[in-house]
Parts: structure tokens; sequence; C-alpha cells
């Protein structure tokens, strides 16, 4: 899947980082040392991804980078939309 040059497939790939975020906060939720700021997990999403862009790039996949470009562009939005009016 690494290999493949498709919108999906950048799609599949760039939402491997906000899990891996989330399931991180999750298990250090009780750990305010580590995480202290509650949107700090999905800051380091968002730079996992841009560290994907930058592979893909080397590899000449602009189709893969286009669906991480738009998966990013999306969870950014999100965590504003969510920061500005949190859900009651």
């Amino acid at each position: 899947m690494l290999n493949k040059n498709s919108l999906p497939a950048g799609i599949l790939i760039a939402l491997i980082a906000p899990a891996l975020a989330w399931a991180a906060a999750y298990m250090l939720k009780d750990n305010n040392l580590i995480i202290n700021k509650s949107a700090l997990p999905y800051f380091i999403a968002i730079a996992l991804n841009l560290v994907l862009i930058r592979v893909f790039s080397k590899k000449a996949a602009d189709k893969t980078i286009r669906g991480i470009i738009l998966v990013t562009f999306v969870f950014m939005v999100l965590i504003f939309i969510f920061k500005i009016h949190p859900v009651r």
C-alpha cells in the first residue's frame, strides 16, 4: 500500500496518525505530566501527517500526497471547530 499512488491510499495512510494519537491520548489520559494540553495529541497527528507528506514527495506520489493533505486539512478544521464550540 505504501508504493501505490492513489487518492484512497493517501486517505487511508493519513488516517493512521490520528488513530495512533487518539489511542495514545486514551492510554495517557490519567498522566497529567505528559498530556496537560487537550489538543497536544492531535497536533502530533498533524505533524506525523506532514512527515508522511515529505516522505511521499520524495517518491513523487502526487495523488497519495493529495489524499494525505485532504485528511490533514479536514482534521485541522474539525479541531478548530470543536475547540471554538465544544460539544456539551
